[in-house]
């Protein structure tokens, strides 16, 4: 027996199991309060990241606003950050690993239905609680999961307000309707050719394009030769803006219209002066249009040295709900840490929750029933573009 091997490695056991006994974990808290944290899950790369990195730093901020409050009952509220990618399976796995914390508690997310809708699957299995600021397809909420939540307006609302618009006041005849084949995409889009139809205009194309895509050649030379009075496009802006870009160049003029997959600064870097003359539909209200909205807006900017985008307030909002909805359950409990079911009941429970960009009352499937639908358009290649209308439900 190797005697000098032995006694380097009984060293390392030693100082490894020191560094193990030395580690507190989180429930036994953090300067000695218990520690709950707070789920957020938004795309933090790829094509949809600007929106989803908006969603978690407002969340943050949310959390910073009211931690005070928690730490006077015992509590340190944490938020834990995964990105999913814009991705369902990311999102699933992501979903599994938060279930699997217990001191996640509730959940912010996501941005992207089609994420969305599976990952929630995971979390009603776990009664984990999620409140989204932006999903918007019809089956997150129409599965009747007690554990999902939303503060925005659906597509069923969205789509039609946008056809209306499209119809009425852009006496658009012609319609030219493109989609990314995402169920936030084509979900948006059937709704709006749906409300489109119903109001006398003809759908002259319907065509599908693949998420990651940059040339659009292709389905825009098929748009031309029908002569539309507008496009329409339902996805995000990673594809969007170049949809938009392209169109200018083949030289249709007249009004493009997406949904609030294109309220973003990005829309403007990729499309640039071609963004002129844009319209968009948007489940998000401009915060500025407020005094409680506008030192929002300079706080965000004070702390994290970025503008708001559409979905900052939302984010913070969606998170504020959750934490009403908690300190509510921390109440009802004793004063004790809650369950997952009394914070998903809870959270379920919030009426008139006044936030920075919309009041919340939830009904019994989990929408929203003051979410607002806006009409923006570009006047001029900056962001944010101008407000045009605001629908209610």
């Amino acid at each position: 027996m190797n005697f000098k091997k032995i006694i380097p490695l009984l060293a390392v056991v030693v100082l490894l199991l020191g560094v193990i006994g030395g580690c507190s974990s989180k429930s036994g808290g953090s300067n000695g309060k218990t520690v709950i944290e707070i789920g957020s899950q938004s795309p933090l790369s790829g094509g949809s990241a600007t929106l989803g990195d908006a969603i978690r730093l407002g969340a943050e901020l949310a959390i910073d606003d009211q931690k005070a409050a928690f730490a006077k009952k015992g509590f340190t509220i944490k938020l834990n950050y995964v990105d999913d990618q814009g991705d369902p399976k990311k999102g699933v796995a992501n979903a599994q690993i938060l279930a699997s914390d217990k001191d996640v508690l509730a959940l912010v997310g996501h941005l992207n239905s089609g994420v969305a809708i599976p990952s929630s699957e995971v979390y009603e299995k776990n009664n984990l609680p999620m409140v989204s600021p932006a999903t918007t397809a019809t089956d997150v909420t129409d599965r009747g999961l007690k554990t999902v939540n939303r503060i925005c307006a659906r597509d069923d609302f969205q789509g039609p307000a946008g056809a209306n618009y499209a119809v009425k006041t852009l006496k658009a005849k012609k319609i030219f309707v493109i989609q990314d084949k995402t169920a936030y995409g084509s979900g948006l889009a059937d709704q709006f050719r749906k409300q489109a139809k119903k109001l006398g205009a003809e759908i002259v194309g319907y065509e599908g394009i693949t998420v990651g895509e940059k040339d659009f050649n292709g389905v825009l030379s098929q748009a031309m030769t029908k002569k539309p009075d507008l496009i329409y496009f339902g996805g995000v802006y990673a594809e969007g803006g170049l949809i938009i870009k392209q169109a200018r160049q083949k030289g249709f003029n007249g009004p493009i219209m997406g949904g609030d997959g294109l309220d973003s600064s990005s829309t403007v870097q990729i499309a640039g002066d071609a963004v002129k003359g844009v319209y968009l539909t948007s489940v998000a209200g401009d915060v500025t249009k407020t005094e409680k909205g506008q030192e929002f807006a300079k706080k965000y900017k004070d702390k994290f040295d970025k503008n708001v985008e559409s979905y900052s307030a939302y984010g913070y909002d969606a998170a504020g709900v959750i934490l009403k909805g908690l300190m509510n359950a921390i109440n009802d409990n004793d004063g004790k840490k809650p369950s997952r079911e009394q914070v998903e009941k809870a959270i379920r429970a919030v009426q008139d929750y006044d936030g920075v960009t919309t009041k919340v009352s939830f009904d019994d499937k989990g929408d929203n029933k003051f979410a607002k639908v806006y009409i923006y358009n570009f006047e001029q290649a900056k962001y944010p573009p101008v407000q045009k209308a605001e629908i209610s439900q």
